[in-house]
């Protein structure tokens, strides 16, 4: 048994071990500073998590999305989303909202300083970060860029999957049937 296992190749992965490499150790190097308080540049401190979830708030102001709504697109539980709301408000970089006569949708908004501290923030990231990056997918066709598109979300979304508990009822229509109780 141990001669089979010690000679144990990665072949089931064919031509792709490399890519596949690559997204795990992107994967493992955002895990070790996903939740990690850094300034990026401007005057507070934030992780890569609470930008995040600001991003998702500054890019959906004008829809008046809900906190819960925001959540599922960023693909983090509601209570990591409403976590990093409650720290961006405690920073002032954040003001909830509700409509009249509705105490149960919770909408918020950047406030002047949070838009401040997003421009710095920018501005520190698109230098240190992603300009190269963004240098070298300008040369990728649309088709190409589309296609890498699919295969993150692909990938994120059985991570997603897998993680959640709910591997029972992926791809399963019986899930939706209804069965009388007696």
């Amino acid at each position: 048994m141990w001669e089979e296992s010690k000679s144990m190749k990665l072949d089931w992965m064919q031509n792709h071990r490399v890519m596949v490499e690559k997204m795990i150790k992107y994967g493992n190097a955002y895990a070790v500073g996903y939740t990690k308080q850094r300034n990026f540049g401007t005057s507070e401190e934030f992780s890569p998590s609470q930008i995040q979830t600001f991003e998702y708030i500054l890019e959906s102001e004008d829809r008046n999305e809900k906190m819960s709504e925001m959540a599922i697109r960023l693909g983090v539980s509601r209570s990591t989303f409403s976590k990093n709301v409650k720290t961006l408000m405690e920073k002032g970089m954040l003001e909830k909202f509700r409509r009249v006569g509705n105490r149960k949708d919770i909408f918020v908004k950047p406030t002047n300083k949070g838009r401040e501290i997003y421009t710095t923030y920018v501005n520190f990231v698109n230098e240190v970060c992603f300009k190269e990056m963004f240098r070298i997918a300008d040369e990728i066709s649309v088709e190409d860029r589309d296609r890498f598109i699919k295969l993150l979300d692909i990938f994120a979304e059985s991570f997603l999957w897998y993680f959640s508990g709910d591997q029972d009822t992926k791809n399963n229509s019986e899930t939706d049937l209804l069965i009388k109780i007696d």
